[in-house]
């Protein structure tokens, strides 16, 4: 059995465990009853994955561009080639011109600090948690970080962040109320062990109302070190989202340490990204706990990528024009009624996600489906086999809508495909 080539050549993609097993499954079938033995191998064959990985690409069509459940910002296509190239061995932490050890993910740090100007110096972690973690034990253990009441926000999964903050031995010193929080709270609490005053961005949900914050560049004033938790990873201003921080304002206002996630607004690898004074770098780089959070080539690839490469998919995503996003959903919905597929075009409203822009809507238009081809489109047979992607959409008023806004047009046609697949309709009527 395990002689048929389609068998031999999958071990050498997949390995001989998911072969192996695979046949053992058709094997039991053939027991049962269910399939002849002749089918064994053909069954098999049939039931590979087409990597060996269980990860399953994903169109997203939620309406969400950054989601978290299905893994954040897409890369670019010169982040997945940048990844592919560092995938091997490469020179990392190597100078070939030299042949001595060099400066670990150089590019990569390199490009960071050239698209934050007013930061001192850069370093990166593995993820935002990771950059404030580091942050608070390198500078606050044993003393206080002060921190609003309306800032101490929980970052999803039941992550809160006083809880991060207390793991590294730092304590903290709330000020102010949830809604209210003034210059003069700061001052008061301001004493001999205060290592630095928090700024938190509220990335994921907002207050209106009778409130009160505080901004970095008067913080700034209060002599002593501030630092910016920015979120959603935004480096520079961004008109399409004017109201959401960057990490180039901030320092400039002010910030002697700001940090953001790479994988968010800016598009790129999951990072934590760390900008700011060169001393204040240098301290959290040079720290024992900076080695356990290091990054790997393949992020330090893809994040030097995402930030010297063309536009990524997120930046796209924000600026496409509602009419631009209406006009590919008519030629989908075209092609699918022709097909038989009841399918119409509605308005919809999309949102950033992700802990980025809360409030923040974004015109669009989804597909509006059946709801039982949900299921098909999540995890179908073309699905499982490798033929199609994986759509994911949501529901509304009992019906499935996959909103354009978040899938690339070059997916229109691979999307169109899925759905024409989940529906059951052949091949040859998909012409």
């Amino acid at each position: 059995m395990l002689a048929d080539p389609r068998l031999v050549a999958a071990r050498e993609r997949l390995g001989g465990s998911l072969v192996k097993a695979a046949v053992a499954r058709a094997q039991e079938l053939a027991r049962s009853g269910a399939i002849s033995p002749a089918a064994v191998a053909d069954t098999a064959a049939a039931s590979l994955p087409p990597i060996a990985a269980t990860l399953t690409p994903v169109i997203n069509a939620t309406g969400v561009l950054v989601h978290t459940n299905l893994g954040r910002a897409p890369l670019s296509a010169a982040a997945r080639d940048a990844v592919q190239a560092a995938a091997g061995s490469t020179d990392v932490e190597f100078d070939l011109a030299s042949g001595r050890r060099g400066r670990r993910g150089a590019g990569a740090l390199d490009a960071l600090a050239r698209a934050v100007p007013a930061a001192g110096a850069v370093h990166v972690v593995n993820n935002n948690a990771a950059a404030l973690a580091l942050a608070a034990t390198a500078l606050a253990a044993g003393r206080d970080i002060i921190v609003s009441r309306g800032e101490l926000i929980e970052i999803g999964d039941g992550f809160r962040l006083p809880d991060l903050l207390q793991s590294t031995g730092a304590r903290i010193c709330e000020v102010g109320t949830t809604n209210r929080t003034v210059l003069a709270d700061y001052q008061r609490a301001i004493g001999a062990d205060t290592a630095f005053i928090l700024k938190v961005h509220p990335s994921n949900f907002l207050i209106e109302g009778f409130t009160a914050s505080v901004g970095v560049n008067e913080l700034a004033g209060l002599g002593v070190l501030v630092v910016g938790d920015i979120g959603s990873g935004l480096l520079r201003p961004s008109p399409v989202l004017p109201d959401e921080p960057d990490a180039d304002s901030w320092l400039r206002a002010g910030a002697g340490l700001v940090t953001a996630s790479g994988d968010k607004l800016l598009g790129g690898p999951q990072a934590g990204l760390l900008l700011g004074q060169a001393a204040v770098i240098t301290r959290l780089a040079r720290h024992p706990l900076a080695r356990a959070l290091r990054v790997d080539k393949l992020t330090l690839g893809a994040l030097e990528a995402t930030l010297t490469g063309p536009t990524v998919p997120v930046a796209l995503a924000l600026a496409a024009t509602s009419s631009s996003i209406t006009e590919r959903a008519e030629a989908q919905a075209k092609k699918l009624a022709a097909a038989g597929v009841d399918c119409q075009v509605v308005p919809t409203t999309a949102a950033v996600g992700g802990g980025g822009a809360p409030g923040a809507s974004l015109s669009s238009a989804a597909l509006s489906l059946p709801q039982h081809l949900a299921a098909a489109l999540r995890s179908g047979t073309a699905v499982r086999s490798g033929d199609m992607p994986a759509v994911v959409g949501r529901i509304e008023s009992g019906r499935l809508l996959l909103d354009l806004r978040a899938v690339a047009p070059a997916d229109d046609e691979r999307l169109t495909a899925a759905v024409l697949a989940a529906a059951g309709v052949s091949p040859d009527a998909r012409e």
